[in-house]
């Protein structure tokens, strides 16, 4: 591993990971708060970030960052760099003690994300990528699936929590996919999900109202190990633009994407 920045988000990845592996031994023990409907942080969320945020400001101290949990809110805002930070994605997974979570950090070099890591702690799973380089699993190189057809295809996606998710319009794709795809998942960490794409265990992956730091990393991961990211109206305005995303291998993302927006009636640009 040659890159310095990735060495070092790799390191971070690794300590929050033992923070969250700590904390799992006994749920029962932590600190819960509720952001809002069905949202929770644990004072391992905070932990775990704040360890990522103090390891990479050890070697970069002019970086900026956008972490979930507000952790180093401020610092440098108008920085080229800016580390994207999900410390423990799939929260509610891990309160439950449901085996399906991760840590995500991206880096972004004016708003255009260059590397990412994803690491899960449960099964010391590393996924890395970066911009140019390939995309990685435990440093073995990784690629997109080769199907062909939808009806073939094991999609991911994450079910909609909060107030203002357009209920009927998911409800809809759904619908569209069970008739249409080999199966549906929603184990309930977008960033892992689309580690997953990257790996080929999907063939695609989708999900409205996701943050950055839910996709950064993974959207990365995704177009290095040679599939393509759209957001829901068929552009590339995925990480900043609040409009959905869409990951695929390429033989089947197009299609995907028209299913999805012809069900939910969302007007596409795709090509």
């Amino acid at each position: 591993m040659t890159n310095p920045m990735l060495t070092i988000a790799v390191k971070a990845a690794r300590r929050a990971g033992n923070i969250i592996m700590r904390g799992a031994r006994d749920l029962s023990r932590l600190t819960v708060h509720a952001k809002g409907p069905k949202d929770y942080v644990s004072d391992i969320d905070q932990l775990a970030e704040e360890v990522i945020i103090d390891t990479l400001r050890e070697s970069f101290p002019d970086h900026g960052f956008i972490a979930e949990e507000g952790t180093g809110a401020g610092l440098n805002q108008e920085a080229a760099y800016q580390w994207i930070i999900d410390p423990l994605d799939g929260t509610t997974n891990f309160l439950h003690g449901f085996p399906q979570y991760c840590v995500s950090i991206a880096l972004a070099q004016n708003k255009q994300v260059t590397l990412g890591v994803i690491f899960d702690p449960i099964r010391n799973d590393l996924f890395t990528a970066t911009r140019g380089g390939g995309a990685f699993m435990n440093d073995r190189r990784i690629r997109v699936s080769k199907q062909t057809h939808l009806r073939e295809c094991l999609i991911g996606t994450g079910f909609p929590f909060r107030e203002d998710t357009p209920i009927e319009s998911y409800l809809n794709m759904m619908r569209a996919l069970f008739t249409q795809t080999a199966g549906l998942r929603r184990p309930g960490a977008a960033a892992l999900d689309l580690a997953y794409v990257a790996a080929g265990y999907y063939d695609g992956f989708f999900e409205l109202k996701l943050h950055p730091w839910d996709i950064a990393a993974g959207s990365l991961m995704v177009q290095e190990a040679g599939g393509i990211v759209y957001d829901m109206e068929g552009g590339n305005d995925f990480l900043f633009g609040n409009k959905g995303i869409v990951a695929a291998t390429p033989k089947i993302v197009e299609s995907l994407l028209k299913l999805l927006t012809d069900a939910a009636g969302i007007k596409s640009n795709a090509p």
